[in-house]
């Protein structure tokens, strides 16, 4: 239904922290060039009908970010890590995305490509409390992009079974879907139409372990000057199933506790 922004952004803006939570913590994580800056600009840009920026879209930058409305209307933030990459001694390390799923990680961690032992530093949070931990895993992927390299593809799948350990739900974003078929390019309506597409997104589900209805496809903004509704709508899509799984989590901690 594309004419479902507004139901969306009403079902968004309900969310109100009731568990202990002063936000909820989404950390996005994948491989360099994913776009994972740029789909948090884009949530922005979707949220406020304005194009936004705030969000440094650069994939050499290996500092931790918070990236979010925690202190503006939305009790959101997302947590923006370098990206991933082959080897064990270039882009982000595993354990430090452990960590930060654990709350271990404070904002501003310069992260190191090759393992280093981050209790030793400064940044390193040893009593994270509930705020500090995350609350929904993201995997950003690009539709768009070659074969997934092996060893990234193990370094995905030693995140997730912390994720699932910790049992933090886990979501897929996959970006760049207007350049995978040329068909979304001219329409992006026909996302859920398109084959070509559907292919894809299978072959992402089977390379990183998630089910299809927790891939979801955006286009981010990158060319454009001004926010189109369109595109809003799928980005929405995506967060709202972020917040749902978000507010599920929290929930469940809480109960738990009690």
């Amino acid at each position: 239904d594309w004419g479902n922004k507004g139901k969306l952004l009403e079902v968004i803006n309900k969310y109100t922290p009731r568990h202990g939570e002063k936000h909820l913590r989404i950390l996005v994580y994948g491989p360099v060039g994913a776009g994972k800056s740029t789909f948090i600009n884009s949530v922005t840009s979707a949220l406020y009908e304005r194009m936004s920026y705030e969000a440094a879209a650069n994939t050499s930058d290996s500092e931790t970010r918070n990236g979010g409305y925690s202190d503006e209307c939305y009790p959101f933030v997302f947590n923006d890590m370098m990206g991933m990459e082959g080897g064990d001694r270039v882009g982000i390390h595993p354990q430090d995305i452990k960590s930060a799923m654990m709350g271990h990680v404070k904002e501003g961690y310069k992260v190191t490509p090759a393992l280093k032992n981050i209790i030793s530093d400064h940044h390193y949070n040893p009593n994270p409390t509930i705020d500090d931990k995350v609350h929904v895993l993201v995997l950003m992927l690009s539709a768009n992009c070659p074969e997934i390299d092996g060893s990234v593809i193990e370094k995905m799948k030693e995140v997730r079974e912390t994720a699932r350990d910790l049992g933090i739900p886990q979501l897929a974003v996959g970006t760049h879907v207007d350049l995978s078929c040329p068909e979304i390019k001219k329409d992006i309506h026909k996302i859920y139409l398109s084959k070509t597409l559907k292919e894809k997104m299978e072959e992402l589900s089977h390379a990183v372990g998630l089910p299809l209805n927790c891939i979801m496809g955006v286009k981010n903004y990158s060319e454009e000057t001004d926010t189109d509704d369109n595109i809003d709508t799928l980005i929405l899509i995506a967060l709202r199933n972020m917040v749902n799984s978000g507010m599920d989590f929290v929930r469940r901690k809480s109960e738990k506790n009690k």
